[in-house]
C-alpha cells in the first residue's frame, strides 16, 4: 500500500523529499548558500556599526583589525579609558535581555547549541534563534565582549538549513544535513575559508568521527556563501597572504611538537576554565539576564588595562604574524593567554552571545607568539620571522581542544593563504589532540556516530537483523470477532492496555481495529458500530521467520504501529502480534545482556 505523502510550502513546486540526491541537495544546498552568505554580511556590518559607535564613539577606542578586513599596524589609544566596563556592561546586559526574553537557547556559544540540535533534536532550530542570534552576538562583540563571530554564523546558518528543510517538507535525517551544511557555509563564508568551513561542518559534530554525508552538500553551500560575502567584504583572506615562511628545516619539528604540547595544555585550560565559569554562573541565584551585564563588567574593567582582550582579538594577532610585539611584550603575551581565557568564560559563560572559535585562535596564536619569543633569544633552530609559531599555534590549540584538527588546519591555512606549514601543523595539532585527550570545548560533541541519538537506528540495523520475530511476538493475543461493537473493541483495548486489537472470524484473520480507527467514529456511535465496518481489511503482515528490522522497516514504511504475525503456509493463521515498542525494549534488552556477558568474558 502506497503511503500518502502530504506536501507542504513550496514542495507543491518542487517535491524535493523525493527527487534525486543531485537535484535536491543542489538546490538546497544552493539556497543555505544563499542566505548564509547573506546572513554573514548583515552580522558582519552590525558588529561593524556597533564597535563603531559603542567603542569608537563612547570609549574613543577603534580595535585593530587584520589586513584582509582593512587593518593597519597602528594601535590607537583609548582616549576614555573609564567609558569601557560601561560599554561592556551595557552590552552584556542588552544581549542578556534579549536573549532570555525571546530565545534562550540563543545564549552561550551558537555551534554548541547547533551540535545540540544536530544530534538530540532531528536538526530542527526555532526560526527566532538565528535573528535573535546575530543581533545579540553583535551587541556582545561589538560592545568589547571577548567573543567569537563563527559560533554565531554557524547558528544563524544552521537554523537557516532547518527552516529550508522543513519548507520542503524534508525528513528528519535530511534536516540534519541540511543543518551541517549550515555550519559549514557560515562558517566558509565570514572566514572566508570555504574548504576549511565545509569539512568543519562534517568533522565538529563529533570527538572521533565525520558525518560523511553532509560534506558534498556543505562543499556546495560554503562556496556559495563564501563567493557572496567575499564579493561584498573582498578576497583578501583574513590575515593577509604571503607573511608566512616556509618551512625548510626538518630541526624546526622539535620546536614544533613542544609547541603542540603547549598548546594542549594551555587548550585544557581553556575548555575547563570556560565551563567552571559557565556552571558558577548558573549555580548564583539571580535572574539569568543580569548575569551577562557581570560578566561584561568584568571584562569591561581588565580590558581598561589590557585592551588586547575586548572583542574578537583579530588584529591583535596579524600584529604577531607580522612580527610587530610593540604592544606584545612577553609579559603582556602571558597575560592575554590568561585574560583572554577568563575574559571569553565571563563574556560567554555568563551567557552573553558569541564564539569560541576567535578567542580559541588568539589564545593559540599568542601561545605561539610567546613560545617563539622564549626561544628566539637563545637558539637558532626557529626561524627569523615568529609568523609560523603564531599560526601554527592558532591551529594546534583549537584543533586539539575543540576536536576539529583536520578542519583547523584547512580554515587557517585559508585564513592566511598559505599552505606551506602543513607538515609542521600536522604535528602540532595531532600531538594538541592527543594532550588534550578527554577535554573538550563543545560539550554537546559525541565520540562517534554510535553514541549519537541521531544515528541509533541505522546503528541498531546490524543487531536487529541478526534477532527473530518468532522470538520477541507476543503470542497471547487479544482479538475481537467482527461482530463486537467499537465500544465492547474500546473498553477491552482500555483494559488490557493495547493500541490495537486483531479481528478473527471463526479463527481466520479478517481484519484489525487500532485506536486510531476508533478516534474517527462519533464516540456516541460506538455502541452501535460493529468491528467489521470499522476494522481495517487490507492488512500488512509479517511472519515468524523474518528478522526484527524487516518488521521495523514494514511498520515505518506503512506508518502503522503494530505487525500481525502470520504463518508462512496458512496467512490466515494469526500466530502473534508485535508493536513498535516491543522491538525497541527487546533490542535494549539484547543488547544489555550482549553487554553483561561481554563484561564478565573480560573480567
Amino acid at each position: 500500500m502506497e503511503k500518502h505523502i502530504p506536501k507542504k510550502g513550496l514542495a507543491f513546486l518542487f517535491d524535493l523529499r523525493h527527487a534525486s540526491y543531485i537535484r535536491k541537495w543542489f538546490t538546497i544546498s544552493l539556497l543555505i548558500g544563499i542566505v548564509a552568505g547573506l546572513g554573514s554580511i548583515l552580522f558582519y556590518w552590525l558588529i561593524q556599526e556597533v564597535t563603531r559607535l559603542a567603542l569608537g564613539t563612547g570609549a574613543g577606542y577603534f580595535p585593530p583589525v587584520p589586513t584582509g578586513e582593512g587593518g593597519t599596524t597602528v594601535f590607537s589609544t583609548i582616549t576614555r579609558t573609564w567609558m569601557i566596563p560601561i560599554i561592556t556592561t551595557l552590552g552584556g546586559l542588552i544581549s542578556g535581555v534579549i536573549v532570555f526574553k525571546f530565545a534562550p537557547e540563543a545564549e552561550g556559544h551558537g555551534t554548541d547549541a547547533a551540535i545540540d540540535a544536530f544530534h538530540n533534536k532531528g536538526g530542527a532550530i526555532r526560526r527566532r534563534v538565528p535573528i535573535v542570534k546575530m543581533i545579540t552576538a553583535a551587541v556582545t562583540i561589538g560592545t568589547g565582549g571577548s567573543a567569537g563571530r563563527e559560533g554565531p554564523t554557524a547558528q544563524i546558518a544552521a537554523g537557516a538549513g532547518s527552516a529550508l528543510a522543513d519548507l520542503f517538507n524534508l525528513s528528519a535525517h535530511d534536516r540534519r544535513i541540511a543543518l551541517a551544511a549550515g555550519i559549514g557555509a557560515g562558517i566558509g563564508s565570514i572566514f572566508k575559508a570555504p574548504l576549511g568551513g565545509a569539512i568543519l561542518s562534517m568533522e565538529i559534530l563529533y570527538r572521533r568521527d565525520f558525518e560523511t554525508e553532509a560534506l558534498l552538500p556543505s562543499f556546495i553551500s560554503s562556496v556559495i556563501g563564501y563567493s557572496i560575502f567575499s564579493m561584498w567584504a573582498g578576497w583578501t583572506p583574513i590575515f593577509g597572504a604571503g607573511t608566512v615562511p616556509p618551512f625548510n628545516h626538518v630541526r624546526e619539528l622539535i620546536a614544533y611538537a613542544i609547541l603542540g604540547v603547549l598548546c594542549g595544555l594551555v587548550g585544557i585550560a581553556y575548555g575547563r576554565s570556560f565551563y567552571a565559569i559557565r556552571n558558577f554562573f548558573k549555580i548564583i541565584r539571580i535572574p539569568n539576564w543580569v548575569k551577562p551585564a557581570i560578566g561584561g563588567l568584568l571584562v569591561g574593567i581588565a580590558g581598561m588595562f589590557l585592551p588586547q582582550l575586548l572583542g574578537t582579538g583579530y588584529g591583535w594577532l596579524q600584529f604577531a604574524i607580522d612580527g610587530n610585539f610593540t604592544y606584545l611584550s612577553i609579559g603582556i603575551l602571558v597575560a592575554v593567554i590568561i585574560g583572554k581565557i577568563l575574559a571569553t568564560g565571563l563574556t560567554i559563560g555568563s551567557g552573553g552571545s558569541g564564539g569560541v572559535f576567535a578567542p580559541g585562535l588568539v589564545i593559540g596564536g599568542m601561545t605561539g607568539a610567546l613560545f617563539w619569543s622564549l626561544l628566539h633569544n637563545v637558539t637558532n633552530i626557529v626561524p627569523s620571522s615568529p609568523a609560523a609559531f603564531v599560526v601554527v599555534g592558532m591551529m594546534a590549540l583549537f584543533g586539539g581542544i575543540a576536536k576539529v584538527p583536520l578542519a583547523v588546519i584547512l580554515m587557517v591555512s585559508e585564513m592566511t593563504q598559505d599552505y606551506s606549514l602543513l607538515v609542521p601543523s600536522m604535528l602540532a595539532c595531532t600531538v594538541a589532540y592527543f594532550v588534550t585527550s578527554g577535554s573538550y570545548l563543545y560539550e554537546n560533541q559525541v565520540p562517534t556516530k554510535v553514541d549519537s541519538p541521531a544515528h541509533k537506528a541505522a546503528m541498531s540495523v546490524p543487531l536487529l537483523k541478526r534477532l527473530k520475530i518468532i522470538d520477541f511476538m507476543k503470542r497471547e493475543v487479544v482479538i475481537i470477532s467482527p461482530d463486537t461493537t467499537i465500544q465492547a473493541a474500546v473498553d477491552l483495548m482500555r483494559k488490557k492496555k493495547v493500541d490495537a486489537v486483531p479481528v478473527l472470524d471463526d479463527g481466520r484473520l479478517v481484519g484489525i481495529v487500532a485506536s486510531r480507527d476508533v478516534a474517527i467514529i462519533p464516540r456516541k456511535d460506538w455502541p452501535d458500530t460493529l468491528a467489521k465496518s470499522a476494522m481495517k481489511r487490507e492488512l500488512i503482515l509479517g511472519y515468524d521467520f523474518e528478522s526484527l528490522h524487516s518488521a521495523l522497516d514494514k511498520m515505518t514504511k506503512n506508518n502503522i504501529s503494530h505487525l500481525l504475525i502470520v504463518n508462512s503456509r496458512h496467512p490466515n493463521i494469526l500466530t502473534g502480534i508485535i508493536a513498535i515498542k516491543d522491538i525497541a525494549l527487546s533490542y535494549e534488552n539484547y543488547k544489555e545482556d550482549l553487554e553483561d556477558e561481554n563484561a564478565l568474558i573480560n573480567q
